[in-house]
């Protein structure tokens, strides 16, 4: 049974940077990615960021594109999401999904399953 950790969430002012991780254990199975998804109290789950295992293409939410970056570590089973210039409204608990078959790496409903979440607090 594969298990998804999130960490690296914190509170950070508004410009700072955060690196979020995303630790995959129990892995019995090959996914073709792993992304990253934001949930803001009161708003729906967001897809921010998704990244291909093979060949490491990349998906990016229109509001996230030239600050996120996603990233990967084969050897570590490990998604990393740098993020910089963070604006408050990017508060929000983050969480790491799998997606096991080739669906897309920009449609939500693609992904499979998620870790607990990781909590990001920017203030202005």
């Amino acid at each position: 049974q594969v298990q998804l950790v999130e960490s690296g969430g914190g509170l950070v002012q508004a410009g700072g940077s955060l690196r979020l991780s995303c630790a995959a254990s129990g892995r019995t199975v090959s996914v073709y990615g792993t992304g990253w998804f934001r949930q803001a109290p009161g708003k729906e789950r967001e897809l921010v960021a998704g990244i291909s295992w093979s060949a490491g293409n990349t998906y990016y939410a229109d509001s996230v594109t030239g600050r996120f970056a996603i990233s990967k570590d084969n050897a570590k089973n490990t998604v990393y999401l740098q993020m910089n210039s963070l604006k408050p409204e990017d508060t929000a608990v983050y969480y790491c999904a799998d997606q096991v078959e080739s669906y897309g790496l920009g449609y939500p409903e693609g992904y499979d399953y998620w870790g607990q979440g990781t909590q990001v607090t920017v203030s202005s």
